[in-house]
């Protein structure tokens, strides 16, 4: 039984890696309430683990062979894909709105007549879709997988070299999975209410809010691509 305790927190603990904070907090950011927040969280968690469990049974349970430098290709795709997400949240965040304004001007002896200002301004576009269906966390489930794909590498051969059996390794995998699920929806959570109009009114610190994660993401993107992909040119 404490074995099962040990391994949900491993996955848990897993959860809160900084390239899955930044990724599903990018996902959050663009929920206005705390349940579609915390659902995007466990479809991460479903995908993240379903990837892992793939890849755990192709290689515990099929013998199947992975080398260690593909591993490093998926790290780097997920660098691309946290760049997408950061830059796509830019994007999709802000909205030009044109407001056009019309003031009469009278003039003696001559006829009245109009001119027409326009100004534009910035505002925060959230998201207004209130069904619940899986396609509205399609997103979040893929991002999961991606995720997967990435870290199944190293977890898989931790298995390997502590499982006696193949039965057991798989276990391992799910139980590691379920406390990831766990792990996710507590921050996927956390972050949801920094970003909900519910309890942030300020519209210039919800800009803010976004830019700043949406930076981070990039950044922090940019360098996995880097450190996985350049670095071993």
């Amino acid at each position: 039984m404490l074995g099962i305790y040990i391994t949900v927190y491993a996955g848990l603990e897993h959860a809160f890696e900084a390239d899955h904070l930044l990724a599903v907090n990018s996902l959050v950011s663009n929920r206005n309430k705390i349940n579609d927040a915390v659902k995007d969280g466990v479809y991460w968690g479903i995908g993240h683990t379903l990837t892992i469990f793939v890849v755990g049974v192709l290689m515990i349970g099929f013998k199947f062979s992975v080398n260690e430098q593909i591993f490093s290709y998926l790290e780097a795709c997920v660098g691309i894909m946290l760049v997408f997400l950061g830059i796509f949240r830019l994007t999709k965040s802000f909205k030009k709105g044109l407001h056009n304004h019309t003031y009469t001007h009278s003039h003696s002896n001559l006829k009245p007549h109009s001119h027409t200002y326009s100004h534009s301004h910035f505002y925060v576009v959230t998201n207004h879709n209130h069904s619940h269906n899986l396609k509205d966390h399609k997103a979040a489930f893929g991002v999961g997988l991606v995720h997967g794909l990435a870290g199944s590498g190293a977890l898989v051969v931790l298995v390997l070299t502590q499982m006696k059996t193949a039965t057991e390794g798989l276990m391992y995998i799910l139980i590691f999975g379920i406390g990831s699920i766990l792990g996710m929806f507590i921050a996927s959570g956390l972050f949801s209410i920094s970003f909900s109009k519910s309890i942030l009114k300020s519209q210039k610190l919800q800009i803010l809010l976004v830019v700043i994660s949406s930076l981070l993401c990039i950044f922090y993107g940019s360098h996995v691509v880097y450190t996985n992909l350049f670095l071993l040119l």
